[in-house]
């Protein structure tokens, strides 16, 4: 639908309302609509299929490449598994998709909305099977006007069919990344999944249908903030789908435009074929200028391509180009384009040095870690012989899928330092030996004595530090020894 104005109010006033106009894209053909349909491929492709993909990561461990993991606490992705505590990945990952979308913004506009937003990807696959079933523009609105008939019943029909298909496996898709992506299929369809998995398909679907099918470009225009937040960051040097009026102005029919090149008179390429108009997915007149609800998909570029091609003119009436080729076209000056600028180059080096932690800090994270936490109530105890023991509940984190055997150690103390682990038997040297379960934790009472405390201050700090005894993984977590 496209806002028209509809008259309304005393003589003189503007229109009080505005009426919604069904808009009916025309199909195009050109390097803009091929990139879309690659895109549309390789993303939904990925979206639907990835679910399904297989990972081995051993034994004890799920085998699906991308998995959240809600009953277990984890996600994985591939080789890489996040635990509840290290949420600070996502963080990141938000971040990063924050700066790259301001980063594509900077150098193309609302490249991201026009190519790769999920509410193009979607629409241009409903109108896709809209074409095939009702045909293209002006066979829709042949349609439309027409009334209900069984051949305008079974067309409509089928064509609503295919989008709830469409949007049921979308939403199905989207359940399948939170468990076993096979299991959960066939517990779908022999009616075995739990209530609130079918609850969640039926939302998804609902909403996949309506704004992919039934609101399109509305959301475009009224829902999504990014046109509204994108013209803050974009300036003259970002590029955008543009009208070229020094070539195409003053525009008129190809016949008119002949007849004033013969008498003399300035006579511009645009031949107000509107084709540019009628390719447009959100109804937008790219002749009038930069407008809100473009969303710089190039179809109009690949719609005037093709004219200017039939006309015998030179195409690129319609193209990406910045505010700032189109003064310095106007002064007679040739166009230039500057991507590399203070703006892109600041966005670039940020994700950098975000990826390049995140990248970091996953390569180098421990699978091993420790926590420990000092009793409140005694804080200490003396001991008859004159000794002090202290009291501390130590947990153990295994972040692997296999058990895994610790040693447990606690420095800073003076030689004659004794640690006892309640209910643990096994030590080396006086160190107590602990075994984890695989993606476990292990929480136990541990007990630190010594012997004298005149050289002890009244607080001394102690470090607690588990040894993997096969590969020699360390943690450690710092606490205070008390002796007052």
């Amino acid at each position: 639908m496209r806002v028209d104005t509809t008259s309304g109010g005393t003589a003189g006033d503007g229109p009080l309302y505005v009426a919604a106009k069904k808009i009916y894209p025309q199909a195009v053909h050109g390097r803009f609509r091929k990139i879309k349909w690659g895109l549309l491929a390789v993303t939904l492709s990925i979206y639907y299929f990835l679910p399904f993909v297989r990972w081995d990561r051993g034994a004890n461990a799920p085998d699906q490449a991308l998995l959240i993991d809600l009953d277990g606490r984890r996600a994985y992705f591939f080789s890489i598994e996040i635990w509840p505590q290290e949420i600070y990945y996502l963080t990141g990952l938000l971040i990063l998709a924050a700066l790259i979308l301001f980063l594509m913004n900077a150098v193309a506009g609302r490249i991201w909305c026009g190519y790769l937003c999920p509410q193009t990807v979607w629409t241009d696959l409903f109108m896709l099977i809209e074409r095939w079933i009702e045909g293209d523009r002006r066979e829709r609105m042949k349609l439309d006007a027409q009334p209900m008939n069984a051949q305008k019943m079974a067309k409509k029909g089928i064509k609503h069919v295919l989008w709830l298909a469409i949007a049921m496996w979308t939403g199905g898709a989207w359940i399948l990344y939170f468990g076993d992506a096979p299991t959960i299929v066939g517990d779908l369809f022999t009616l075995q999944a739990a209530p609130v998995t079918y609850v969640f398909v039926a939302i998804l679907t609902f909403t996949t249908y309506s704004l992919a099918g039934m609101m399109r470009e509305q959301v475009c225009t009224y829902m999504c903030p990014w046109p509204r937040i994108q013209a803050a960051l974009t300036d003259e040097w970002a590029l955008n789908v543009t009208y070229r009026a020094d070539r195409g102005e003053p525009r008129g029919s190809l016949k008119e435009m002949k007849k004033r090149a013969e008498e003399g008179l300035p006579a511009g390429d645009c031949i107000d074929c509107y084709q540019c108009l009628h390719a447009c997915p959100t109804g937008v007149d790219i002749r009038n200028g930069m407008q809100l609800e473009c969303i710089q998909c190039g179809l109009c570029i690949d719609a005037c391509d093709s004219v200017m091609k039939k006309i015998g003119r030179p195409t690129g009436l319609i193209g990406y180009d910045t505010d700032m080729n189109l003064a310095r076209r106007e002064e007679g000056k040739p166009p230039i384009y500057n991507l590399v600028r203070v703006r892109t180059v600041i966005y670039a080096a940020i994700i950098a040095i975000v990826g390049s932690i995140m990248i970091y800090t996953l390569t180098s994270r421990s699978f091993a870690d420790v926590n420990v936490l000092h009793d409140r109530n005694p804080v200490f105890v003396r001991l008859s012989e004159g000794g002090v023991r202290n009291g501390y509940t130590v947990r153990i984190l295994n972040k692997r899928p296999y058990e895994r055997t610790f040693l447990l150690r606690v420095a800073g103390l003076p030689e004659d330092a004794r640690l006892e682990a309640v209910g643990i038997s096994q030590s080396v040297d006086g160190n107590p030996i602990i075994t984890v379960g695989p993606d476990r934790t292990r929480e136990l009472r541990v007990l630190v004595f010594t012997s004298g405390t005149d050289e002890l201050a009244a607080s001394t700090e102690v470090v607690f530090q588990i040894v993997d005894v096969k590969d020699g993984e360390r943690a450690t977590a710092g606490d205070m020894f008390k002796t007052q």
